[in-house]
């Protein structure tokens, strides 16, 4: 057998191997691991002298592993195992030994052993650690003795702790009291013994291989956590790891430095093990940290070679993550209730000592470093933030510390000397940079919460300060540090404007607000504008907009800042002008009404940039990842250039223009785009893919004009007015243009997407002149070739328009009522082929729903039973029927339902008088709008409300379905107020005699449906289905 699975491994895990003969290898093998006795086999291959090829012994042995691991071994086979594998280990790792296996092979074993620790040392094994440790040697030679049988101890060790105390690692509920035990046997029988072989190899580090030593301080990490501090934290240990610490090496990578970041980050675990405040104080003054940090900062790595390639980023890193674990401790003592004077006293003075070792890490110029401390400085300013919220106030020390910590975060705020803005290759370094701003950002708000004071003074006075340089010609001042300034300008905002805006009744806000003014003063009075760099380009034109108010109440000011807006949309930097298009749209929208601008002027400064070109876009630009600032595509910069046509429409209409020049400027806007739209429909037509897209462009442009000249919206409160009719006359001819591209090119998803968005932006300014056109935009947008979505959307938009002009639609809405909805029928009824479109179907059914409900809602209903829409009626109300049935879509039943109940309150003519008891002594007979409906509201929709709930997947305990219920008791009880009596006994005899509820249950039903309160009867109707169906 031996040889067969020898044979068999060999064969299968040769390169060589005929396929077919290999794929009968690994079935073999297959077998063999799932055969209860198939790992003997395998074990004896493994342990086997002379040995076997190394694939044939690992793959043997990982046969064993599993069989361990899985629980397939009884404890007859747990010792065979433990006997074989000790003997070959004393053998192969002995000190007479001639070589060692392959480090692979050593992985696989270390774990197999593991594996049997965690099932033997609890009860029979009882000596494993003595065992290896007697590989490793004594404390007179270990480490050189034998340094694989070291090795192998240490190993073993570390992967006994990670299998049995690695917190990161999910447990079940077994394993984790597995797991307790054991490593309450090891501190009752061995820890002492495996922390004095710590220390017996520390004692030795001078003398032996330094990867050991590296592997016994990376098992000294591990246990901290878990065993006696005592064992570890003693005079002898102490020293070595001071040290090992401390050691004066050149470079990190060398075998002395990884010794040196292994020394320290066990320093680090011995700081984080959980502990009561008092001892935990001790043990950081016990451990002298703060003199070791001193020690490790000054050493050369981190202080003569700072600011040059030799710097050690290693090292730097590594006592960062100790400082930031210190400081995380103290602040911790700090914050505990309940410590006594004499702990916090201690804790105070280690803060006072440590925090320059942060403030050091934390200026750092790499941002790897200073993201190390990042989370001890945000716990120190928390501290601070919490003292001063419940009155306490911060201590005079603490006082001091937060000018170099407000100044620290800033300096860290600016770009680094060799930041290259904007390059393509420096786009993942900018972008790490702007979140680690982000970080700063929220550090600097929480120094504003403790100090509001000293943080706007620092701002104020470092912008302050920049601008004048700068405007003294100071060459020192570079692009970075004007940007600095800027950015923390951009940012102050937030504190000026909490209590609403910058102004209140014309005066600033508050002493932010003041200081955030003065610095806009500064700004446009100064000649940043034309500073040469993109960056502060940019900054100035974001600035501007953030702080529109300043303009507002500047007005003066807005022509000189409008000709440096006007300068940067021509800018030669990509990047810069086409972000300029869109700030430049958000300036001219907010200050719209200040401007007095000649437009003419403006619109022939504008010419060039209103050019449409469509480029189709490389197969490639599917696969760009740039962000969204940074993405120069074409689809990118004609989508900022639209902010251009909806801004010189803003211009073009301000008020300060007469009517008879905005609807020159109109004309003049629209004549080039019109015709540059027919000049591209034939070859569009004709399938030419760059006139489609240029067809489409066109028409987004028509339309984002559209909405630039007019914020006007039908049945909306708006600032603007409705429009003029001269206005409305110029975009007709747009809109005209649109529709017969449309019609030549509905089949075009590009075009029909276009019209779609100017037909919602040309709702304003075209007023009720779109409604003649209404028949057309759905013929064009609602083709035989309009996704789910796309009908949604657009159905979407004519809630709007019924909405808008409900007094004036109402012949046009019967005339295209029908063959609307046929089309949403088709689109309803086409099988969905994926989760995607299911998510469509869902969203035309919803909006289908609200189209009739809006129609309903506008006095509008009669439309529905016009004899137009006669023939479209009975398939609308199937299709509300079927929705309310559906259990597999709670949320369209329900809102089914919600259309059934607005249409019987509408039909169903006046509310009759409901008599609580039922008795009446003139019973009121229904008066339905139409003839007949009151028995169709009973006979058809009353029913209904049982289909639902009849049906096998409804579920009552579903909150959606309760939702659905309520809506369908809801539907009853208004039928109840439209039918009265009649209903009453139409329930009585036919539909819950025909549920099978009779006598009492079904006069108790009748009588919670009188309610005249219809919460109260969803309340008694929902219980009721639930008391029905079982609970």
């Amino acid at each position: 057998m031996d040889a067969q699975v020898e044979s068999a491994i060999e064969i299968a895990f040769n390169p060589s191997t005929d396929p077919n003969l290999k794929s009968q290898a690994y079935t073999f093998l297959e077998q063999l691991r799932s055969d209860p006795s198939g790992w003997q086999v395998c074990l004896s291959l493994f342990v086997r002298s002379p040995p076997a090829s190394e694939v044939v012994r690992h793959v043997s042995l990982e046969v064993v592993n599993n069989a361990v691991q899985t629980h397939k071994l009884d404890q007859q086979g747990l010792h065979l195992s433990k006997e074989n594998l000790l003997g070959y280990v004393q053998r192969q790792y002995g000190p007479s030994s001639s070589g060692v296996d392959a480090t692979a092979l050593q992985n696989k074993l270390t774990q197999t052993l593991t594996y049997l620790f965690t099932s033997l040392y609890g009860s029979t094994w009882t000596g494993f650690f003595d065992d290896f440790k007697a590989l490793a040697g004594d404390a007179s030679n270990i480490g050189s003795a034998n340094p694989p049988g070291a090795v192998l101890y240490l190993r073993l060790l570390r992967s006994i702790h990670d299998e049995i105390a690695d917190v990161l690692i999910p447990r079940s509920q077994d394993e984790h009291k597995r797991n307790t035990e054991l490593k309450d046997f090891i501190r009752q029988r061995d820890a002492s013994k495996i922390a004095t072989s710590w220390q017996e190899v520390l004692s030795r580090w001078r003398e032996i291989d330094l990867d050991i030593v590296e592997l016994c301080l990376k098992c000294v990490s591990r246990y901290v956590s878990w065993i006696d501090i005592s064992l570890v934290v003693n005079p002898d240990m102490l020293r070595y790891l001071w040290d090992l610490a401390g050691q004066q090496v050149g470079s990190s990578e060398s075998g002395q430095g990884r010794v040196r970041l292994a020394a320290i980050d066990t320093m680090n675990e011995i700081v984080a093990k959980k502990m009561p405040p008092n001892d935990k104080i001790e043990l950081i003054r016990f451990l002298n940290l703060a003199d070791v940090l001193g020690q490790l900062v000054a050493s050369p790595g981190l202080s003569e070679y700072r600011s040059t390639s030799n710097y050690d980023t290693d090292l730097g890193e590594t006592v960062a993550r100790l400082t930031n674990s210190v400081l995380f401790d103290i602040i911790k003592v700090l914050e505990t209730n309940g410590i006594d004077e004499s702990t916090g006293a201690k804790a105070d003075e280690l803060l006072q000592l440590t925090v320059p070792y942060l403030l050091r890490f934390f200026s750092d110029e790499y941002d790897e470093i200073c993201s190390t401390v990042i989370p001890s400085m945000t716990d120190l300013l928390t501290m601070f933030r919490r003292k001063v919220k419940v009155g306490a106030g911060v201590g005079a020390g603490e006082v001091q510390m937060l000018q170099p910590i407000l100044d620290t975060i800033i300096i860290k705020m600016k770009f680094d000397e060799t930041a290259d803005w904007g390059a393509e290759d420096d786009q993942t370094d900018e972008a790490e940079f702007q979140e680690l701003r982000k970080r700063l950002h929220v550090l600097q708000q929480t120094v504003a919460a403790v100090d509001e004071g000293l943080f706007m003074n620092t701002i104020s006075r470092l912008v302050a300060n920049t601008f004048n340089g700068v405007g003294a010609g100071d060459n020192r001042i570079t692009w970075r540090e004007l940007d600095l300034a800027l950015h923390e300008m951009f940012l102050f905002g937030e504190l000026a404007v909490k209590s609403g805006g910058l102004y209140q009744k014309g005066v600033p806000a508050n002493e932010a607000a003041r200081h955030l003014l003065d610095m806009m003063t500064k700004l446009v009075e100064s000649d940043l504008a034309a500073h040469p760099h993109p960056a502060i380009q940019l900054q100035y034109l974001e600035i501007c907009v953030r702080y529109c108010s300043f303009f507002e109440n500047n007005t003066f000011i807005i022509p000189r800042a409008f000709e440096n807006f006007v300068r940067f949309i021509h800018s030669d930097h990509a990047k810069v002008r086409t972000r300029s298009w869109y700030l430049f749209y958000k300036f001219v929208k907010q200050l719209r009404i200040h401007l007095g601008t000649d437009a003419r002027t403006v619109m022939q400064s504008f010419g060039d940039l209103l050019q449409i070109r469509a480029e189709v876009p490389d197969e490639s630009a599917d696969d760009d990842d740039s962000s969204e600032v940074n993405d120069q595509s074409a689809d990118a910069v004609f989508n900022a250039q639209l902010y251009l046509f909806e801004a010189i429409g803003c211009i073009a209409s301000t008020p300060s223009i007469s009517l008879s020049d905005q609807t020159f400027y109109a004309r003049s806007l629209l004549e080039p785009l019109i015709s540059d739209l027919n000049n591209h429909v034939p070859n569009a037509a004709n399938g030419d893919e760059r006139s489609v897209l240029q067809v489409h462009h066109v028409i987004m442009a028509i339309g984002t004009l559209a909405k630039g000249f007019c914020d006007w919206m039908p049945a909306v409160s708006s600032a603007g007015p409705p429009p003029a009719n001269e206005l409305s006359a110029e975009f007709h001819s747009g809109s005209e243009a649109i529709l017969t591209a449309l019609e030549a090119l509905k089949s075009s998803m590009h075009v029909r997407t276009a019209a779609r968005s100017a037909f919602s932006r040309m709702l304003g300014v075209l007023g009720s002149r779109i409604l003649q056109q209404l028949p057309r935009w759905i013929e064009g947008l609602l083709s035989q070739t309009s996704t789910k979505d796309e009908m949604a959307t657009f159905l979407r938009l004519l809630d709007q328009v019924v909405f808008g002009f409900k007094t004036e639609i109402s012949s046009i809405l019967d005339s295209l009522l029908t063959p609307l909805l046929q089309r949403v029928f088709s689109g309803l009824s086409e099988p969905t082929t994926g989760t995607d479109d299911e998510i469509q179907l869902a969203e035309l059914k919803s909006q289908y729903l609200n189209f009739i409900l809006v129609i309903l809602n506008n006095d509008l209903a009669s439309v529905i039973v016009s004899p137009t829409n006669q023939g479209t009626f009975e398939p609308l109300l199937q299709t509300l029927e079927h929705f309310c049935r559906d259990a597999s879509d709670y949320a369209t039943s329900r809102l089914s339902f919600g259309v059934l109940s607005r249409m019987t309150a509408v039909w169903g003519g006046p509310d009759l008088q409901i008599q609580a008891n039922g008795n009446s002594s003139a019973p009121q007979e229904p008066s339905p709008v139409l003839p007949g409906f009151d028995n169709f509201a009973m006979t058809r929709f009353s029913p209904l409300t049982w289909a639902l709930i009849s049906s096998p997947s409804f579920n009552h305990k579903d909150a959606q379905a309760r939702s659905a219920l309520q809506e369908a008791a809801a539907l009853q009880w208004t039928i109840l107020r439209k039918c009265g009596m009649r209903y009453e006994a139409y329930l009585r005899e036919q539909e819950l005699s025909g549920m099978g509820f009779q006598g009492n249950m079904v006069e108790e039903y009748i009588g919670h449906l009188r309610d005249p309160e219809q919460r109260g009867w969803k309340k008694f109707f929902t219980g009721f289905v639930a008391q029905a169906r079982g609970g």
